[in-house]
Protein backbone atom coordinates (compact mmCIF):
# COMPACT_ATOMS: atom_id res chain seq x y z
CA UNK A 1 0.00 0.00 0.00
CA UNK A 2 1.09 3.56 -0.65
CA UNK A 3 2.48 5.78 2.10
CA UNK A 4 0.16 7.99 4.14
CA UNK A 5 0.75 11.72 3.73
CA UNK A 6 -0.80 14.40 5.93
CA UNK A 7 -1.41 17.81 4.33
CA UNK A 8 -2.79 20.67 6.43
CA UNK A 9 -4.62 23.74 5.09
CA UNK A 10 -5.40 26.87 7.13
CA UNK A 11 -9.17 26.47 7.37
CA UNK A 12 -12.15 24.56 5.97
CA UNK A 13 -12.75 27.01 3.12
CA UNK A 14 -9.20 26.76 1.84
CA UNK A 15 -9.29 23.00 2.38
CA UNK A 16 -12.34 22.59 0.12
CA UNK A 17 -10.86 24.80 -2.57
CA UNK A 18 -7.48 23.07 -2.42
CA UNK A 19 -8.96 19.57 -2.59
CA UNK A 20 -11.15 20.62 -5.53
CA UNK A 21 -8.08 21.91 -7.38
CA UNK A 22 -6.17 18.75 -6.49
CA UNK A 23 -9.01 16.57 -7.81
CA UNK A 24 -9.28 18.47 -11.08
CA UNK A 25 -5.52 18.32 -11.58
CA UNK A 26 -5.56 14.60 -10.84
CA UNK A 27 -8.26 14.04 -13.45
CA UNK A 28 -6.36 16.02 -16.09
CA UNK A 29 -3.21 14.03 -15.33
CA UNK A 30 -5.03 10.69 -15.45
CA UNK A 31 -6.70 11.54 -18.74
CA UNK A 32 -3.31 12.22 -20.28
CA UNK A 33 -2.39 8.54 -19.87
CA UNK A 34 -5.61 6.48 -19.69
CA UNK A 35 -9.38 6.56 -19.94
CA UNK A 36 -11.87 6.43 -18.40
CA UNK A 37 -11.11 7.89 -15.00
CA UNK A 38 -13.04 6.48 -12.03
CA UNK A 39 -13.59 8.68 -8.98
CA UNK A 40 -15.44 8.06 -5.73
CA UNK A 41 -16.91 11.17 -4.09
CA UNK A 42 -18.23 11.71 -0.60
CA UNK A 43 -20.94 13.62 1.24
CA UNK A 44 -20.88 15.58 4.47
CA UNK A 45 -20.32 19.30 4.85
CA UNK A 46 -16.75 19.41 3.55
CA UNK A 47 -17.38 16.78 0.89
CA UNK A 48 -20.22 18.77 -0.65
CA UNK A 49 -18.25 22.00 -0.37
CA UNK A 50 -15.48 20.31 -2.37
CA UNK A 51 -17.93 19.33 -5.10
CA UNK A 52 -19.30 22.87 -5.21
CA UNK A 53 -15.75 24.20 -5.50
CA UNK A 54 -15.12 21.82 -8.41
CA UNK A 55 -18.23 23.15 -10.14
CA UNK A 56 -17.13 26.77 -9.60
CA UNK A 57 -13.51 26.28 -10.65
CA UNK A 58 -12.27 27.53 -14.03
CA UNK A 59 -10.18 24.35 -14.12
CA UNK A 60 -13.28 22.20 -14.48
CA UNK A 61 -13.37 22.77 -18.24
CA UNK A 62 -9.89 21.30 -18.58
CA UNK A 63 -11.41 17.90 -17.72
CA UNK A 64 -13.15 15.83 -20.39
CA UNK A 65 -16.11 14.83 -18.25
CA UNK A 66 -17.33 12.37 -20.87
CA UNK A 67 -14.36 10.26 -19.78
CA UNK A 68 -15.07 10.41 -16.02
CA UNK A 69 -17.20 8.01 -14.02
CA UNK A 70 -18.45 9.12 -10.60
CA UNK A 71 -19.24 6.71 -7.75
CA UNK A 72 -20.10 6.93 -4.06
CA UNK A 73 -18.30 5.10 -1.25
CA UNK A 74 -21.43 5.04 0.89
CA UNK A 75 -25.01 6.21 0.95
CA UNK A 76 -27.91 6.63 3.33
CA UNK A 77 -30.67 4.10 2.60
CA UNK A 78 -33.42 6.64 2.01
CA UNK A 79 -35.93 7.40 -0.76
CA UNK A 80 -34.85 8.97 -4.04
CA UNK A 81 -34.45 12.72 -3.71
CA UNK A 82 -34.26 12.73 0.07
CA UNK A 83 -32.18 15.77 1.07
CA UNK A 84 -30.02 13.60 3.35
CA UNK A 85 -28.84 11.36 0.52
CA UNK A 86 -25.28 12.03 -0.64
CA UNK A 87 -26.50 11.76 -4.23
CA UNK A 88 -29.13 14.47 -3.75
CA UNK A 89 -26.61 16.88 -2.28
CA UNK A 90 -24.04 16.07 -4.97
CA UNK A 91 -26.56 16.75 -7.72
CA UNK A 92 -27.13 20.27 -6.45
CA UNK A 93 -23.44 20.96 -5.85
CA UNK A 94 -21.83 19.41 -8.94
CA UNK A 95 -23.91 17.19 -11.17
CA UNK A 96 -26.50 19.78 -12.16
CA UNK A 97 -23.81 22.37 -13.04
CA UNK A 98 -22.08 19.70 -15.16
CA UNK A 99 -25.25 18.74 -17.04
CA UNK A 100 -24.37 18.35 -20.70
CA UNK A 101 -20.68 17.71 -19.99
CA UNK A 102 -20.98 14.65 -17.72
CA UNK A 103 -23.11 11.91 -19.34
CA UNK A 104 -25.89 10.59 -17.13
CA UNK A 105 -24.60 7.06 -17.73
CA UNK A 106 -21.30 8.01 -16.10
CA UNK A 107 -22.98 8.78 -12.78
CA UNK A 108 -23.43 5.74 -10.55
CA UNK A 109 -25.55 6.41 -7.44
CA UNK A 110 -26.45 3.68 -4.98
CA UNK A 111 -30.09 2.69 -5.40
CA UNK A 112 -32.51 4.38 -2.98
CA UNK A 113 -34.92 2.64 -0.65
CA UNK A 114 -37.89 3.23 -2.98
CA UNK A 115 -36.25 1.86 -6.14
CA UNK A 116 -38.06 -1.10 -7.75
CA UNK A 117 -36.92 -4.39 -6.28
CA UNK A 118 -34.96 -2.72 -3.47
CA UNK A 119 -36.37 -3.68 -0.07
CA UNK A 120 -33.28 -3.53 2.13
CA UNK A 121 -29.76 -2.11 2.32
CA UNK A 122 -28.54 -5.55 1.26
CA UNK A 123 -30.53 -5.30 -1.97
CA UNK A 124 -29.02 -1.91 -2.75
CA UNK A 125 -25.53 -3.16 -1.84
CA UNK A 126 -25.88 -6.19 -4.12
CA UNK A 127 -27.08 -4.02 -7.00
CA UNK A 128 -24.13 -1.67 -6.53
CA UNK A 129 -21.68 -4.56 -6.39
CA UNK A 130 -23.00 -5.71 -9.77
CA UNK A 131 -22.68 -2.17 -11.16
CA UNK A 132 -19.09 -1.93 -9.92
CA UNK A 133 -18.19 -5.33 -11.36
CA UNK A 134 -19.51 -4.32 -14.77
CA UNK A 135 -16.74 -1.69 -14.98
CA UNK A 136 -13.78 -3.88 -14.05
CA UNK A 137 -12.97 -4.58 -17.68
CA UNK A 138 -12.75 -8.34 -17.34
CA UNK A 139 -14.70 -11.50 -16.56
CA UNK A 140 -15.67 -12.50 -13.05
CA UNK A 141 -12.61 -14.17 -11.56
CA UNK A 142 -14.39 -15.21 -8.38
CA UNK A 143 -12.40 -12.81 -6.21
CA UNK A 144 -15.48 -11.19 -4.68
CA UNK A 145 -14.72 -7.49 -4.34
CA UNK A 146 -14.57 -6.54 -8.02
CA UNK A 147 -14.32 -2.79 -8.55
CA UNK A 148 -13.00 -0.43 -11.22
CA UNK A 149 -9.42 0.75 -10.89
CA UNK A 150 -10.38 3.89 -8.97
CA UNK A 151 -8.04 6.79 -9.60
CA UNK A 152 -9.31 8.54 -6.46
CA UNK A 153 -11.61 7.47 -3.67
CA UNK A 154 -12.43 10.41 -1.45
CA UNK A 155 -13.89 10.04 2.05
CA UNK A 156 -14.83 12.18 4.97
CA UNK A 157 -14.24 11.03 8.53
CA UNK A 158 -16.53 11.19 11.54
CA UNK A 159 -15.53 12.34 15.04
CA UNK A 160 -15.71 8.66 16.03
CA UNK A 161 -13.22 7.73 13.31
CA UNK A 162 -15.73 6.10 10.96
CA UNK A 163 -15.09 6.13 7.24
CA UNK A 164 -17.70 5.54 4.54
CA UNK A 165 -20.42 3.88 6.68
CA UNK A 166 -17.98 1.61 8.52
CA UNK A 167 -18.31 2.46 12.22
CA UNK A 168 -16.13 1.47 15.20
CA UNK A 169 -16.96 -2.02 16.45
CA UNK A 170 -19.73 -2.49 13.89
CA UNK A 171 -20.22 -5.90 12.20
CA UNK A 172 -19.89 -4.31 8.73
CA UNK A 173 -16.18 -3.75 9.43
CA UNK A 174 -15.58 -7.45 8.85
CA UNK A 175 -17.42 -7.77 5.54
CA UNK A 176 -15.24 -9.78 3.16
CA UNK A 177 -15.43 -11.20 -0.34
CA UNK A 178 -17.62 -8.37 -1.59
CA UNK A 179 -17.27 -4.73 -2.60
CA UNK A 180 -20.33 -3.45 -0.74
CA UNK A 181 -22.23 -4.15 2.45
CA UNK A 182 -25.62 -3.27 3.88
CA UNK A 183 -25.41 -1.50 7.22
CA UNK A 184 -28.03 -1.72 9.99
CA UNK A 185 -27.99 -0.02 13.37
CA UNK A 186 -25.48 2.68 12.46
CA UNK A 187 -24.83 4.86 15.52
CA UNK A 188 -25.34 7.96 13.40
CA UNK A 189 -28.76 8.50 11.76
CA UNK A 190 -30.11 7.16 9.57
CA UNK A 191 -29.40 3.68 10.92
CA UNK A 192 -29.66 1.93 7.53
CA UNK A 193 -26.95 2.57 4.96
CA UNK A 194 -24.93 1.06 2.14
CA UNK A 195 -21.14 1.15 2.18
CA UNK A 196 -18.01 0.09 0.38
CA UNK A 197 -16.06 -2.58 2.20
CA UNK A 198 -12.39 -2.24 3.05
CA UNK A 199 -11.58 -4.63 0.20
CA UNK A 200 -13.12 -2.19 -2.27
CA UNK A 201 -11.50 0.85 -0.66
CA UNK A 202 -8.05 -0.70 -0.64
CA UNK A 203 -8.24 -1.52 -4.35
CA UNK A 204 -8.10 2.20 -5.24
CA UNK A 205 -4.96 3.75 -6.62
CA UNK A 206 -5.35 6.75 -4.32
CA UNK A 207 -7.47 7.22 -1.19
CA UNK A 208 -8.07 10.73 0.16
CA UNK A 209 -9.41 11.29 3.66
CA UNK A 210 -10.72 14.84 4.10
CA UNK A 211 -11.50 16.23 7.55
CA UNK A 212 -12.13 19.68 9.02
CA UNK A 213 -12.91 21.06 12.44
CA UNK A 214 -11.77 20.61 16.01
CA UNK A 215 -14.35 17.87 16.58
CA UNK A 216 -12.21 15.58 14.41
CA UNK A 217 -8.86 16.25 16.06
CA UNK A 218 -9.07 13.59 18.79
CA UNK A 219 -9.95 10.88 16.28
CA UNK A 220 -7.16 11.98 13.95
CA UNK A 221 -4.67 11.93 16.83
CA UNK A 222 -5.77 8.41 17.75
CA UNK A 223 -5.63 7.19 14.15
CA UNK A 224 -2.19 8.66 13.54
CA UNK A 225 -1.08 7.36 16.93
CA UNK A 226 -1.59 3.71 16.06
CA UNK A 227 -5.24 2.94 16.85
CA UNK A 228 -6.64 -0.25 15.37
CA UNK A 229 -9.18 -0.44 12.56
CA UNK A 230 -11.75 -1.68 15.07
CA UNK A 231 -11.18 1.44 17.17
CA UNK A 232 -10.75 3.91 14.30
CA UNK A 233 -11.98 2.47 10.97
CA UNK A 234 -10.41 5.36 9.04
CA UNK A 235 -7.06 3.65 9.65
CA UNK A 236 -8.13 0.97 7.16
CA UNK A 237 -8.77 3.43 4.33
CA UNK A 238 -5.54 3.17 2.37
CA UNK A 239 -4.73 3.29 -1.33
CA UNK A 240 -2.52 1.08 -3.45
CA UNK A 241 -0.26 3.93 -4.53
CA UNK A 242 -1.02 6.85 -2.24
CA UNK A 243 -3.05 7.76 0.85
CA UNK A 244 -3.66 11.44 1.56
CA UNK A 245 -5.08 12.89 4.75
CA UNK A 246 -6.22 16.38 3.79
CA UNK A 247 -7.00 18.40 6.92
CA UNK A 248 -7.63 21.93 8.09
CA UNK A 249 -5.62 23.36 10.95
CA UNK A 250 -8.41 22.91 13.48
CA UNK A 251 -8.58 19.16 12.81
CA UNK A 252 -4.89 18.52 13.37
CA UNK A 253 -3.89 16.98 16.72
CA UNK A 254 -1.66 19.95 17.53
CA UNK A 255 -4.47 22.47 17.00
Amino acid sequence: MGPREVIVHPDAVVLAQAVAARLLTRLVDVQSVRRPAHVGVTGGTVGIEILAAVAASPLRDAVDWSGVHLWWGDERFLPDGDPERNETQARRALLDPLAGALPAGNVHPMLPSDAPGIASPEDSAAAYARELAAFTGGPDDGSGARVPAFDVLMFGMGPDGHVASLFPGHPALGAAGTSTVGVHGAPKPPPERVSFTFEAIRAAREVWVVAAGAAKSAAIAAALGGASVEQMPVVGAVGQERTLWLLDAAATPAA
